[in-house]
Formats: structure tokens, C-alpha cells, sequence
């Protein structure tokens, strides 16, 4: 079945999700409003159940403008919730909890009273806990396909929150994270159909499910229509007299060599998880040894004003530039100046294939990454970037320092950027086969 093919039997599908940007919050849409797009665009009815509160903002939301509803062409139901300020907070869980809470009543009387038709698909994130566990119930009593989307590895990334050595964590874990791998056990064992944004996020959380299931893998993705093709190394043949006298420049900027400083960008949350203090200590020992580069910091964060006083201490060549959160513009306009995009992230957090790195190989930027496993392994095989040492400045000193001295090697890279994001993350491919995956479990 094509893309634009409609499907032969419209479903109603209920997206259940508290955190993602909704319709006029900005653009681009983010994983849920694009699998809503697309499921509405195949003639589906679809109702998106999220919260009052806006996760990433921090402030109270206010529903779509009708217009910006119709041009979408699916609904937004918004329960109300109590507001959080931090994302590690007992405020947080009451949210959640209110989330959970709030939907299923919501859900019931709308059902009851018309308004909204019995599902025949639920999809509901996870995380958090109580809006599955609400999707579960609602599931039972509708006769509903329930689908779990495995956003994130709850609760195995709380562990890094455990005080002590690590051969505490390891006595402890159970103690104050059993409840939560119980409560994932038993939603997954009541899902007729699991989905997830990374492969290892999938692979963990199912490793002690009993039984099988419908599984698909649908990365977070970008649109890659957002940013142009990057540039393409010059076709240099090794036997033309003189060949061998050209600078490892010549590749990105033609046989003059020119000097112009290594661009690199890191975009996202600026909080502890990320490997960032690494970044700072790395512009350090670049400047120290006079290579020129540019590293760009644009997202918010607890960490933003820190960043920016250590960014006014680098001295020399190398510089730092913290840009805040930009508009949407604004940040495609700057992946597309910049040459590399830093997946600068501690293993730790377990994030496995986060949104910086869709982004940076859908604006073709070699990516210098320091997760390993599922990205690392993409990367690799796609030739589309270099790893180092997270916590280690002078690993990625030298990775940066080794791609400011060449250029066509950093444009090679830059084109399996490329390739990688066409057959991993271009969600103009991969949202229909998702949606396409949904539709089957509905037989």
C-alpha cells in the first residue's frame, strides 16, 4: 500500500501522549503530531489525548486555533493536570497521576455521551506509567487494540539518580525500582502490539515479557526537506600531476585551502545527562593548540548560564557560542551553516537515538557521537561520523582537531550523514509504515 493510498476501512484511533508539542506550539511536529498527521491524512479519525501542562514549556497550554485544527484534521483532547516546574519532582508524579486519572474519566463520558466513537486502536506512551495504564483499562472495557510506545527506558534511567558507588546502586535498585519494572511487566503483557523509538529501547523492555507480540521500531525522525543537500567532495584523482600537493582542504573548499574555522553545533535539553562539560573542556585544549573551530550551543536548560559565563572563558582560536532556544528557523538555518553535530550525551542517561542526532544527519552534519550501541552502530555502517570518549576532552580534542585538517574527509562524512537520515529517519518514509504497522493490528 502506497503512501497516498487510502486505507479501505477508516479506524478510530485514540494517540496517547502528555509531553510532545501540540498543533500551534511550533513546528516541526515532533513523533505524536506527525504519526497523528499521517493517520488522519489515511483517512483514520484521530483524537490526541494530551495534558494541560506543557511539558517541554513549563506553562499552561491553550487548545489549537480552530483553523489549525482543520488543517490537521484530527482532534486534541487536553485533560487537566497541576503544574510541575522540574522533571525529577514529586509535583511531576502528581501530574502524571492527574494525567492518568483525567483521560480515563474523560474518556468514558465522551464515549458514553457521544462525542467521541469507541476506539478501535489506543496508543499510549510510555513514559509516563499512569496514561498506559489508563489506555489498558479503557482498552478492556471498549474492545480496543491497546499499543504501548516505548519512548524511553522507564525505570532503568532513574538508576543514574541513586546515590552511591556503583555496587550500592546495584543492592538498592530493586528496592526502589522493582514496583515501577513490575508495573512496565504488566502493561507490556496486556498490549496487543508494542512500538518503540529506538530498537534497544524495545529489545530491554520486552526482555522479560512472556510471550510474543507485534513489535515495530519507528526512530523519532526528521524531515529532511527542512535543510538542503550538503556539499559533495570534489572528484580528486591521485594520478593528475600535482594532486598530491593539495591541502586536506581542497575537498570542502575548493584547491585554495581555505581556513575558514570547523563549525560545529550541540542542540537540546542543557541538563546534566548531557555530556557538556566535556565540550567546554574540549574547546580549551583546542584553542590551546590554535585550532580554529566553532562550536554553537542552542537549546535551554538549568545548565544555559553556566554555559554561557564558562563559553566567555575560552581563550584563542576555538570559540563557544550559546545561543538559547531558537525559533524553529532560526535552528535549521544554523545545522545548515555548521559542518558537525556534536551527539555530545552520557551513556548513563541511557538515551540511545535522540532527536540531535535525526536532526544533524537530515542537515547532512558528520556526526561526532558518544553514545554507543544502536546510533554508534548506524553511524558506522552508514559512514556517517566519528565516536569518542564521553567525560574524555582531549577524545574529542582530537576527533575535532582531526576534522578541521580534513576536509574531504569531512565531507565524505557528511554525505553518509546524509544517507543515514534517507533510511533511518526520514519521516516522510518511515510515519506511513508506522501508521501502516497500526492499521494491521486492527486486522
Amino acid at each position: 500500500m502506497s503512501r497516498s493510498e487510502p486505507t479501505p476501512h477508516p479506524l478510530s484511533i485514540w494517540v496517547v501522549n502528555p509531553f510532545d508539542d501540540i498543533p500551534g506550539e511550533g513546528l516541526p511536529p515532533l513523533r505524536f503530531w506527525s504519526l497523528c498527521r499521517v493517520l488522519a491524512g489515511r483517512g483514520h479519525d484521530v483524537t490526541w489525548w494530551t495534558a494541560d501542562w506543557s511539558h517541554r514549556r513549563k506553562m499552561l497550554r491553550q487548545p489549537p486555533p480552530r483553523v489549525v485544527a482543520e488543517e490537521e484534521g484530527f482532534g486534541v483532547w487536553m485533560v487537566p493536570v497541576r503544574p510541575y516546574r522540574t522533571n525529577v519532582s514529586w509535583a511531576r508524579r502528581r501530574s502524571h497521576r492527574d494525567f492518568g486519572r483525567g483521560f480515563e474519566r474523560m474518556a468514558m463520558e465522551a464515549v458514553a455521551s457521544g462525542r467521541l466513537e469507541r476506539p478501535d486502536i489506543i496508543l499510549a506512551s510510555l513514559p509516563p506509567f499512569e496514561g498506559p495504564e489508563a489506555a489498558a483499562r479503557l482498552a478492556a472495557r471498549l474492545d480496543a487494540v491497546l499499543v504501548v510506545d516505548l519512548m524511553d527506558l522507564w525505570p532503568e534511567t532513574f538508576r543514574r539518580l541513586l546515590p552511591g558507588p556503583e555496587w550500592l546502586r546495584r543492592l538498592v535498585t530493586p528496592l526502589f525500582l522493582g514496583g515501577m519494572e513490575r508495573r512496565r511487566r504488566q502493561l507490556l503483557q496486556q498490549a496487543d502490539g508494542v512500538s518503540a523509538a529506538t530498537r534497544r529501547f524495545a529489545e530491554s523492555a520486552l526482555a522479560d515479557v512472556p510471550g510474543d507480540r507485534p513489535t515495530h521500531v519507528c526512530h523519532l525522525g526528521a524531515y529532511l526537506q527542512e535543510y538542503p543537500d550538503p556539499p559533495r567532495p570534489l572528484p580528486f584523482d591521485d594520478h593528475l600531476p600535482g594532486a598530491e600537493n593539495l591541502p586536506a582542504t581542497a575537498g570542502a573548499t575548493g584547491i585554495d585551502g581555505d581556513a575558514r574555522p570547523l563549525s560545529c553545533v550541540y542542540s537540546g535539553t542543557l541538563e546534566r545527562g548531557q555530556d557538556l562539560d566535556t565540550v567546554l573542556a574540549a574547546a580549551r585544549v583546542l584553542s590551546a593548540s590554535g585550532t580554529a573551530v566553532e562550536i554553537h550551543v542552542a537549546g535551554s536548560g538549568r545548565l544555559e548560564g553556566k554555559l554561557k559565563a564558562d563559553a566567555r572563558m575560552v581563550p584563542g582560536p576555538c570559540r563557544v557560542i550559546v545561543h538559547g532556544l531558537l525559533p524553529r528557523g532560526a535552528y535549521a538555518r544554523l545545522l545548515a551553516e555548521c559542518d558537525v553535530g556534536l551527539v555530545a550525551v552520557k551513556p548513563e542517561s541511557l538515551v540511545a537515538v535522540p532527536y540531535k542526532a535525526c536532526d544533524y544527519a537530515a542537515a547532512g552534519l558528520a556526526m561526532v557521537n558518544s553514545l554507543p550501541g544502536e546510533l554508534a552502530e548506524m553511524i558506522d555502517e552508514s559512514r556517517a561520523g566519528l565516536s569518542y570518549t564521553a567525560g574524555d576532552p582531549l577524545s574529542l580534542a582530537a576527533v575535532l582537531g582531526g576534522l578541521a585538517g580534513d576536509r574531504r574527509r569531512l565531507l565524505s562524512l557528511r554525505q553518509g550523514a546524509r544517507r543515514l537520515a534517507a533510511q533511518h529517519f526520514d519521516r516522510e518514509v518511515t510515519y506511513p509504515r508506522f501508521s501502516q504497522w497500526l492499521e494491521s493490528l486492527a486486522g
